[in-house]
């Protein structure tokens, strides 16, 4: 008969069966356990005619045994705790090297949470993804978080999943619409442990119930003011994206935010925010501003840039300048710029008249905006332009033109290559009714077609393209008077630019490279690669903005301005952060003599205004603060279009820069909500504890190769001290293959030809794969071991030690270990 604490194996489970509880259920027997591995709940009626197939396994006591298989079982059980002697233990196997602040907010005030509900809200480049990585990789090795999402801007994905995967060997799944098609009737956000996706997916009406219906253990939400919700009056106004965070605050156990501009002087907007994280905490604006004037908030840390410092004492950020390059149009540069503009009015107004026009008068002044970036840009618009408006001429009946309608604001939301492939779709859209309107419409693009390609034949006429030459013979001046590195970064919206300018600068004799939003991230590293070793200037465009990090180059060129200049912001952030070592310049081209020209001029010259005036280069974080209540974007859009005179526009754009206004901009900053002080002696005493008390490498790979061995496998340590991994053994390639442990610690390679176990040597060799816990060679190691020896030596075997390292012999009882004296 089988009885409670047998182990069984039978037909019925992969896996031997640890019995927690039997009972006769009429003529089927109920059977209650647990699978000795994997540790799956069991629970089953068995016909009783069937018991006899089941097996009892037996574990003789034959007091003989090998006493190095007893050391690899108790050493994978201290591993498995490793945590408890190494609180910093995340950090000490990660490949960064934590800041003071950073250690900080993970240590001092996160994790010491019974229920982590907490926003980080340090200025722009303060690390909010390491210290996001920190915390991931803490409470996983902590057995605390198994189910993690990380929800970002569109934009922002691959950048996660990079930094994830370099510094802390954490591998997550970007679910988009082509994941969850490929998968169809499945829940893919139930089926994958550790996710990424975008807020903008998540939140559509389709997506959010599958995502609502499971469970996570933690939640992260980067750039978590963009799930906003106001009140105008006693109306409550939830956008989109803040239901969203209601949803996943309500289906989470820990719950974090990362944001630089977590208030944005609305402060029930903020408590709102807040709201998501403990609902009801801050039941009443009052209580925030209690809360702030008494520094006692215990849902948010916010540090701004001017004090943060390294363990040195030493600020972490260098300062950094602009300048504004302004220049007017060659005769031929504006009579193309005249008619072009004429063109586009005389559409636009016309498509505006009626509703189903709206999107054709939108994708209009993209045409007005290839020209903001270069002539080579307008052309090859106007080209393909022409080339569909001829397709459409050939057709027996002329179809109506659709369009789903779209926010033109939320164009610039979208990843590089998909705003590529709409904008391409929308600057051909027509509203010709009739043929005789099409072959006008064709006549009148010929035109701007042949005098695009007269000013592209004489390259004085482009005046944009001779600026830019100056400013990079100035730019490499400056560079070589501050002893920097000579490498300058060129921005440009239109890939279409980038092309052109690739192939200018190098008939210029600099060396060029280029990255791009159709590029794979790959190919994207490679490029900032090769940027960093090899040539001296690199033309991007706003793929750069994101997720590639450059502080090896000091300057950049806004070859075009961002008609969204928020984005201005992102792309300054890739050369001004942490590990800059120099002061940061930027030049800004700006046509002056052209409507939106002078509207981005005037933007820029109020933002250099307000800067001086408040004696910090952080407006460039909230210009959307600076021009509170102004929607820039549409202030562009409508001089394009000539809406409205440009004299209004400038007019409204004039704000007075006086005392109450600057205490505003410094609420906007967050300033009132920054916790000043850092006791760095404290912070440095707990780094260098935690080094002491950390598993030393050599530890760690002495461990690793006596397991390696005794599981079979073979490895080699090459002239320059790494270690060569050819293959892995096939019952490590079993456990690594089980859908639990894949979805919790990655794919394990087929080899690994270069490998140290110590982190500081994987700083400096980028190429040498760094195996320490999380890793999931090392874990399935450690996982062959538990089911090899410690599984069967906890449940009562005794061992003799041929090594005489101990004195008898070692007795293993649930875990307890006592040798031959009788001491534990």
């Amino acid at each position: 008969m089988i009885k409670e604490g047998t182990i069984i194996e039978g037909s019925f489970w992969p896996e031997p069966v640890e019995v927690k509880k039997v009972e006769e259920f009429g003529d089927y027997i109920h059977i209650v356990g647990a699978t000795i591995y994997s540790k799956t709940h069991i629970d089953r009626l068995i016909p009783k005619e069937e018991i006899e197939k089941l097996k009892t396994k037996e574990f003789s006591l034959d007091f003989t045994g090998n006493g190095s298989e007893a050391f690899l079982a108790i050493e994978a059980i201290r591993f498995r705790f490793a945590s408890l002697f190494d609180p910093l233990l995340a950090m000490n196997i990660s490949k960064i090297d934590p800041l003071p602040f950073q250690i900080e907010a993970v240590y001092g005030y996160i994790l010491k949470l019974p229920r982590i509900r907490f926003l980080i809200a340090d200025d722009p480049g303060a690390g909010k993804t390491i210290m996001a990585g920190l915390i991931i990789k803490e409470l996983k090795l902590r057995g605390i978080a198994r189910r993690i999402l990380i929800v970002v801007p569109g934009h922002l994905k691959d950048q996660w999943r990079r930094e994830l995967k370099e510094k802390f060997q954490e591998s997550f799944t970007v679910i988009d619409r082509g994941l969850i098609e490929a998968h169809y009737a499945e829940n893919v956000w139930q089926k994958e442990n550790q996710v990424i996706t975008s807020i903008d997916f998540a939140k559509q009406e389709e997506i959010l119930p599958s995502l609502s219906s499971v469970e996570w253990d933690l939640v992260i939400v980067d750039e978590a003011h963009k799930m906003a919700a106001y009140r105008y009056g006693d109306k409550l106004s939830k956008t989109e994206r803040y239901k969203l965070g209601e949803v996943l605050s309500r289906t989470t156990n820990h719950l974090l935010f990362l944001t630089a501009t977590p208030h944005k002087g609305d402060p029930e907007n903020y408590r709102l925010l807040l709201d998501l994280l403990v609902p009801g905490f801050f039941a009443t604006e009052e209580l925030i501003e209690e809360s702030l004037k008494n520094r006692d908030n215990p849902l948010f840390i916010r540090r701004m840039k001017e004090d943060l410092k390294d363990f040195d004492g030493k600020p972490i950020f260098t300062n950094r300048y602009s300048k504004t390059i302004k220049f007017r149009l060659s005769e031929k540069e504006k009579i193309l710029y005249n008619e072009l503009s004429k063109y586009v009015t005389s559409q636009y107004n016309k498509a505006l008249q009626t509703d189903k026009k709206r999107n054709v008068a939108f994708a209009l002044l993209i045409l007005q905006r290839r020209m903001a970036s270069s002539t080579y840009a307008l052309l090859k618009s106007l080209e393909r332009r022409k080339k569909r408006l001829e397709d459409l001429l050939k057709e027996p009946e002329l179809k109506k033109e659709t369009s789903t309608y779209f926010d033109i604001e939320e164009i610039d939301d979208y990843e590089e290559k998909k705003r590529w492939e709409l904008e391409e779709k929308w600057e051909t859209l027509s509203i010709a009714e009739n043929r005789e309107e099409l072959e006008k419409e064709i006549s009148t693009l010929n035109k701007l077609i042949e005098k695009a390609k007269e000013i592209l034949k004489s390259p004085e006429q482009e005046v944009k393209l001779v600026e830019l030459k100056k400013a990079l013979e100035e730019g490499f001046r400056k560079i070589r008077e501050m002893k920097g590195n000579e490498k300058i970064l060129i921005f440009t919206e239109s890939k279409d630019t980038m092309d052109y300018l690739v192939s200018k600068i190098s008939s210029w004799g600099y060396s060029v490279n280029f990255i791009h939003g159709g590029m794979s991230l790959e190919e994207r590293i490679k490029a900032e690669k090769e940027f960093q070793h090899e040539t001296q200037i690199m033309v991007a465009t706003e793929a750069a903005g994101e997720g590639i990090n450059l502080q090896f180059c000091h300057l950049l060129i806004n070859y075009d301005i961002p008609w969204n200049p928020n984005s201005i912001e992102q792309r300054i952030g890739r050369i001004h952060r942490y590990g800059q070592q120099k002061d940061t310049y930027s030049f800004n081209l700006v046509a002056e003599d052209t409507r939106e020209g002078q509207v981005l001029k005037k933007i820029l010259d109020k933002l250099e205004e307000v800067r001086n005036a408040i004696g910090s280069d952080k407006v460039y974080d909230v210009i959307g603060d600076i021009f509170q209540g102004k929607n820039l974007y549409q202030l562009i859009l409508d001089a394009v279009a000539n809406t409205r005179s440009i004299d209004e526009i400038i007019k409204e754009l004039d704000i007075k820069v006086d005392e109450e206004y600057i205490k505003k901009i410094k609420e906007s900053l967050g300033e009132s909500l920054a916790t000043r002080h850092i006791d760095y002696t404290r912070i440095k005493e707990m780094a260098e504890k935690a080094k002491e008390y950390r598993l030393i490498p050599e530890y760690v790979e002495e461990f690793f190769k006596k397991a390696f061995e005794k599981a079979g496998g073979k490895f080699r340590v090459r002239k320059d001290g790494f270690i060569a991994i050819d293959s892995i053994p096939d019952e490590i390639k079993k456990i690594a293959e089980e859908v639990n442990f894949k979805n919790r610690y990655g794919l394990i390679l087929k080899s690994y030809p270069k490998v140290t176990f110590d982190k500081d040597i994987a700083s400096k060799n980028p190429d040498a794969e760094f195996i320490s816990f999380g890793h999931p060679l090392l874990e399935a190691l450690i996982e062959w071991i538990n089911r090899n020896y410690f599984v069967k030596l906890r449940r009562g075997a005794v061992l003799e030690d041929p090594s005489g390292k101990y004195n008898g012999v070692l007795s293993f009882f649930e875990g307890e270990v006592r040798d031959g004296k009788g001491d534990i």
